[in-house]
């Protein structure tokens, strides 16, 4: 017997719902409500490809090694198709600072921290043409899901989709890869589907403009000055692309409203840029030119979705992924590699049952297991981030000592820690590439007396493993950008009388 199954959005998470469940037993249609990507090669999909759909497909864009790993385990060809296409492959020698590499030693395991790193259209132009190819998989353009079908009974039960013309179309499963946007948790919560969520803002902005290398120009060399860093108002980085391109995004909190107006402007753009160390070399027009207007994006916010909450499934047949069930900040890269993990977690369940509530639960708990941790994570660097931001605006602020020490831990002892030891950055890293629960390798009681030996020795000791100064502080930029320092301080101060 086949299992039909309609998966709503051809972008990356439906994309991965078919590179996951395509099979003889199945036959998969993707409804896309965007146009099918223009013919031509990756720099026509980037300048023509309409995606009103998605909102972030201008975006830097980079696959953690969790995602890499699934297509290298799962789909070589693709992966191989991907790096043909100019999508690049950005190993751990890569990544390490200067006094690292001095006593760098490859070893078996830095394989598995490989970023593959591109523009958002190339990536999806590669795999969407290679899933085009797989048997049993159809993609269908310019088909507008309006609603789900739905059985009454306890718990629902989804048996396809309306489109916009009004046609019904049926399925086994549905699966809602329409992103952010998608309306079907709303219609499901209001049929009674009794769905938990939680949700709260990320804090920041985001903006993006992307270069292009001259003829004959290489990308400068990774030195001292890193490409990415955290000046406490404004975080930045730089992400190397596909055939010549690169783009740097840049992160404001949505307290500084001054910076963030501004910054849309490329001139204002490139200001921020040349007072930043890391990115002068990258954005020096000898070696580079702005190819594009700055993207911005709003409505960060993070969300949790739980489909079984107490083990008990609220629909059958029906199976949210990506950011339909959980939404994070783009910040940590994670976005790509949870709708694969989901995709995955989806194949698993599915085929150890064919029970429509078992299949509901186990994806629910494959899901809490295999991505809460790293939700919970982001969360509390988000609501950090958060009150940073403010206090930075409250001239009067003191920390307490224990923030002090927090701070001091994090800087002085983690951070340095990582700088100066291969074997704890390789721990670390496990966790930020999602191989791993996040905080595991610093609870292990070995990584953590390293640590703490690193904190002891004092700034002294570990002079070498400090990078330069990232930037200029905030007052500083802001009056080098011909902005006030004061308005927004002034703005908060009235808030909160």
């Amino acid at each position: 017997m086949t299992e039909r199954v309609l998966v709503i959005g051809a972008g990356i998470g439906g994309l991965c719902t078919a590179l996951a469940l395509a099979s003889p037993e199945r036959e998969l249609i993707l409804l896309e409500r965007d146009p099918a990507p223009p013919t031509g090669d990756a720099d026509a999909a980037f300048a023509d490809w309409a995606r009103r759909g998605v909102g972030h497909l201008r975006h830097s864009h980079a696959f953690l090694a969790r995602l890499r790993l699934i297509l290298r385990d799962e789909h070589p060809r693709l992966l191989a198709e991907l790096l043909e296409a100019g999508a690049r492959d950005l190993g751990f020698e890569q990544m390490l600072s200067d006094e690292l590499k001095k006593g760098y030693r490859p070893q078996a395991v830095d394989e598995d921290f490989v970023v593959l790193t591109s523009r958002r259209t190339t990536l999806e132009l590669v795999i969407r043409r290679y899933v085009e190819r797989l048997a049993n998989v159809e993609i269908r353009s310019e088909v507008f899901v309006t609603g789900l079908k739905i059985e009454p009974g306890a718990p629902l039960r989804v048996t396809g989709v309306t489109v916009e013309n009004g046609a019904d179309l049926t399925a086994d499963l549905v699966v809602d890869a329409a992103g952010r946007t998608t309306a079907s948790i709303e219609q499901l919560t209001e049929a009674g589907a009794p769905i938990t969520e939680e949700e709260e803002t990320a804090g920041i902005l985001y903006f993006t403009r992307h270069y292009r290398l001259n003829p004959g120009m290489a990308e400068p060399p990774r030195g001292k000055a890193p490409g990415t860093g955290d000046l406490g108002f404004l975080k930045y980085g730089v992400f190397p692309a596909d055939n010549g391109w690169f783009s740097i995004t840049m992160c404001v909190p949505e307290i500084e409203l001054e910076m963030r107006k501004a910054i849309v402007s490329p001139e204002t753009f490139n200001g921020v840029c040349l007072q930043i160390p890391g990115l002068v070399p990258w954005v020096d027009p000898a070696r580079a030119q702005g190819v594009s207007r700055v993207f911005g994006m709003g409505d960060l916010h993070s969300r949790w979705r739980d489909m079984a909450p107490g083990g008990i499934s609220t629909v059958l047949g029906y199976f949210p992924l990506g950011d339909s069930l959980v939404r994070t900040n783009p910040l940590y890269g994670r976005g790509c590699s949870f709708a694969a993990v989901s995709a995955y977690a989806l194949r698993d369940s599915l085929n150890e049952s064919n029970d429509p509530a078992a299949r509901a639960v186990a994806y629910q708990g494959r899901i809490n297991e295999s991505l809460k941790p790293y939700y919970l994570d982001m969360l509390n660097q988000d609501r950090l981030a958060i009150r940073l931001a403010r206090n930075t605006l409250t001239p009067d602020y003191r920390p307490s000592f224990k923030a002090k020490l927090a701070k001091s831990f994090l800087e002085d002892g983690v951070a340095i820690a990582v700088r100066s030891n291969l074997d704890l950055l390789r721990a670390a890293l496990r966790g930020f590439h999602m191989l791993e629960h996040p905080s595991a390798w610093l609870k292990r009681p070995a990584n953590f007396l390293r640590v703490l030996g690193y904190w002891a020795r004092g700034k002294k000791a570990n002079a070498a493993a400090y990078p330069p100064k990232l930037g200029p502080g905030r007052h500083e930029m802001l009056t080098a950008l011909g902005l006030s320092p004061q308005a927004d301080i002034d703005r908060l101060a009235a808030a909160q009388v």
